[in-house]
């Protein structure tokens, strides 16, 4: 197993898990409390950002989504909160996030990683984008239902090239 790198790399995956019937999956942080979010997390050395995205599925809900796993072909570039920026090397201030949706016929039974998540919630559409915590999962919920997005930006929007 290859040794972890010192740093956190700044580029992550943010998956929307959503029914068919229109419900979103959110998932409560531990920490910080009250922080809901869509599956989420940072890419391993080497590693692609779709291969981080199906591990990530797994490991925050117990859900394998290979078959179905959609790349949105987008990723957007936001400031890393202060707070957390001692994850990464000196002078690291964005993280690129590629975004991924995972569609299912049906609510799944979820599988918290309860060292990340204190609990989930199935919400309709409109609750979703209220409920969500940061304004790229907003958008990343909105561009799914075809909505337009609340207007909000970091920098730049660069689609990813597969």
């Amino acid at each position: 197993m290859p040794e972890a790198a010192p740093h956190k790399r700044p580029e992550s995956i943010l998956v929307v898990v959503f029914t068919t019937a229109g419900e979103f999956l959110l998932l409560n942080r531990v920490r910080p409390e009250g922080f809901w979010q869509s599956v989420t997390g940072s890419l391993e050395r080497g590693e692609s950002p779709r291969s981080a995205a199906l591990r990530e599925l797994r490991e925050e809900t117990g859900l394998l989504g290979a078959a179905s796993l959609l790349d949105l072909h987008q990723s957007r570039l936001f400031p890393i909160i202060p707070a957390w920026r001692k994850r990464y090397a000196e002078g690291v201030c964005f993280n690129r996030e590629h975004w991924f949706a995972l569609p299912l016929p049906s609510r799944r039974l979820i599988r918290l990683n309860r060292g990340e998540h204190s609990t989930c919630r199935w919400l309709p559409l409109q609750k979703a984008i209220e409920q969500a915590s940061s304004w790229t999962n907003r958008d990343a919920i909105r561009l799914i239902a075809g909505l337009p997005s609340d207007g909000r930006r970091g920098l730049p929007v660069q689609p990813r090239r597969t």
